[in-house]
């Protein structure tokens, strides 16, 4: 067996160090620009230098996304891009353009390039071209199932490492390259301008009756011919552990530090259970599905690993997540008194009973027993998001730890 490495997604400097503490073995980023997912927040210049130290502080590494299908206007600046790069010493890049592999490779030839699921990598021989040309790692393209990964392992050099997703939002186009957004936005998905129309709703216009549109009801709230539910492979680790796929991806570069924490979390856990025995890691399975249901998610799917997915893998009645949890902040430091100095994500109260979510699978319930605003001055609550607090929670609080709080859920 390979080693496997855990690799999860970070919007922000916040979310990178969460998803260090909490169990990813690396994490990707997107700069501020030529990244497919121009409307995360992203990371400045300043906030990629801190989270590459952060992440290498911890033994982890950090690749950077550069992989936007580049139109001629863009070649210029991702040159002075990779000069930028070039200092700030990433692990790897992820680039899908061979024009950007190619200045890549002239530039900062000393920082891996791995290929990006972008790039349409379905076959063994893809996989040997990008290896002759000096990548170190190719993603697989979301269509592939895990008899043709095995093939892909048995075709080329031990040296070359495979990368596949293996939890998080699908897109229904081929390998995400879709030309929806542009077509009826203007937005180009290619060069991170996603306007998501996949999660829309449709209705049919027949052509010799422009202007008449006729709803496709599957319920009362309309159909959704394009939401694929969300991939998920927690139950299937045993499958995934022995296909010879070396880094395991999270998707979701545009999700809370809350998602990333649950999801590092359990798929460490899972991950860390099977290598040590394969009966924990099935004795623990109750564990791993009531841990990952904690994140917002569309119901789930094993996508293409057992083959062409059905009609069961998409969701025609709702575009919108489930949510279990409302993130409220994390432990940014905790003072000598053990009290709790956190960025207020969303609004709590004294007296509520929250949960602190601990990387190493523990969840405390507490009640808040005190709030104070940045003035030291006791407070019911506070009502502004992203407020400096600090709080009483009764217990002991580490650093990096998690506040969350349970939903109610309707019958």
């Amino acid at each position: 067996m390979r080693n496997v490495e855990l690799l999860v997604p970070a919007s922000s400097l916040e979310v990178l160090k969460i998803a260090v503490v909490f169990g990813a073995d690396a994490v990707y980023i997107g700069g501020e620009a030529f990244g497919l997912r121009a409307k995360a927040k992203n990371f400045s210049r300043e906030d990629m230098k801190a989270g590459i130290a952060f992440a290498h502080e911890y033994g982890a590494k950090v690749y950077v996304t550069v992989n936007i299908l580049a139109h001629n206007a863009d070649l210029e600046g991702v040159r002075e891009y990779l000069y930028e790069l070039k200092e700030m010493k990433p692990d790897a890049l992820i680039i899908a353009d061979p024009g950007i592999f190619t200045y890549a490779r002239e530039i900062c030839p000393e920082i891996e390039c791995h290929i990006s699921t972008q790039a349409n990598n379905t076959n063994y021989e893809t996989y040997l071209f990008w290896h002759r040309l000096g990548a170190k790692r190719v993603v697989t393209a979301r269509e592939l199932s895990l008899k043709e990964i095995r093939e892909i392992r048995e075709h080329i050099p031990k040296v070359m490492e495979i990368e596949t997703f293996i939890h998080g939002a699908m897109c229904i186009s081929y390998s995400g390259r879709c030309l929806l957004s542009s077509f009826l936005a203007g937005r180009d998905a290619n060069r991170g301008a996603c306007t998501h129309p996949c999660r829309w709703k449709y209705s049919v216009v027949e052509e010799k009756r422009p202007g008449e549109y006729m709803p496709v009801f599957e319920n009362e709230r309309g159909t959704f011919i394009f939401n694929s539910k969300d991939l998920c492979m927690i139950e299937h680790m045993d499958d995934i552990l022995t296909s010879g796929i070396d880094s395991l991806k999270i998707e979701g570069r545009m999700k809370t530090a809350l998602y990333v924490a649950t999801v590092a979390r359990t798929y460490r856990k899972a991950i860390d259970d099977y290598l040590e025995s394969p009966e924990k890691y099935k004795a623990n399975m109750d564990w791993y599905k009531n841990q990952i249901s904690n994140c917002t998610y569309r119901q789930f799917t094993t996508g293409f690993f057992y083959g062409k997915p059905d009609e069961d893998a998409q969701i025609y009645d709702s575009n919108t997540y489930v949510k279990e949890y409302t993130y409220l902040g994390y432990a940014e430091e905790v003072d000598e008194k053990g009290l709790v100095h956190i960025t207020q994500r969303n609004k709590f109260t004294v007296g509520e009973t929250i949960e602190v979510m601990k990387p190493d699978g523990t969840d405390l319930t507490v009640t808040v027993k005190a709030i104070y605003d940045g003035d030291g001055k006791s407070v019911e609550s506070a009502p502004h998001p992203q407020q400096k607090l600090t709080v009483d929670l009764g217990v002991k609080v580490e650093k990096y730890d998690l506040l969350r709080r349970a939903e109610a859920q309707s019958e």
